[in-house]
């Protein structure tokens, strides 16, 4: 049976990725235009009330910015997110559709199960999200400052793993961001850095010991300190001084702020 993923937008402007099997069709976030969301569906041959589920990373503008829209069209979609996420925008959500998680708590959405676990983030009770099909898994890892050791639990035998590279650093140091805001990403509850990415990626290969060949999509890039090319080249740089090898260890991949993701089969 069919698992796969598309991203109708990941980046600092705003994010939401579809996670479908045959039987079920899950939102990861609203943070873009509602019209947007709605034709990145629409490409996949599906409509908004075809959605069985939304699950909500955090509070951010640019993870809900569409959840009153989206949530009200999508009639048959119940709502998931963790207490803090849902206490900042609940005059936005329909309260008989929403389910507070807890950290690690599996449970099922159709035929997927979904696997909610904590985040480091600068916002109130952020989530990631593994998510499980015949025997599949697929980890979206972004907005988050560090890998904890229960992050990595869930990246460490994921078959395909969405993983934030947010920013260059070099770049941002550089750059025009004001002091203050530059301590912001680069903490531990800020966003992960290309060269982070590469380095969870070796730890992630190296738990795997060539059992299994990974897919890796690299998220949530910054606008102004990073591109998908350099992105690309320094997680590729970091993977071929630990001796693995893009197309022989792993698939890797960029997905762009703006631009849908062809459909990726976990």
């Amino acid at each position: 049976m069919g698992f796969s993923f598309c991203s109708f937008a990941s980046g600092s402007s705003g994010n939401c990725y579809m996670v479908e099997s045959d039987n079920t069709t899950l939102l990861v976030d609203v943070g873009i235009a509602g019209k947007r969301i709605l034709a990145g569906l629409e490409e996949n041959g599906l409509q908004v009330e075809d959605i069985n589920g939304i699950l909500l990373t955090h509070e951010h503008i640019d993870h809900v910015r569409s959840i009153r829209m989206i949530g009200r069209k999508a009639s048959q979609a119940e709502i998931y997110g963790s207490e803090g996420t849902f206490s900042c925008i609940e005059d936005k959500l329909p309260p008989d559709r929403i389910h507070p998680l807890l950290e690690e708590d599996p449970f099922d959405i159709g035929d997927i199960t979904v696997v909610p676990f904590d985040l480091s983030h600068d916002a109130l009770e952020p989530m990631g999200y593994s998510f499980v099909h015949e025997g599949r898994k697929l980890t979206i890892v972004t907005d988050t400052g560090y890998v904890t050791d229960d992050i990595f639990d869930q990246i460490r035998d994921a078959d395909t793993l969405v993983l934030e590279a947010n920013h260059e650093v070099n770049i941002l140091r550089m750059g025009s961001y004001p002091y203050p805001l530059q301590e912001r990403i680069l903490g531990e509850e800020g966003h992960l850095s290309n060269e982070t990415a590469g380095n969870t990626i070796c730890h992630m290969l190296d738990a795997l010991d060539g059992k299994k060949t990974p897919k890796v999509v690299l998220a949530h890039l910054s606008s102004e300190n990073n591109t998908p090319e350099q992105a690309y080249l320094t997680v590729k740089n970091i993977l071929f001084e630990n001796d693995y090898y893009v197309d022989r260890d792993l698939e890797l991949s960029v997905v762009r702020r703006d631009d849908p993701s062809p459909l990726i089969e976990v």
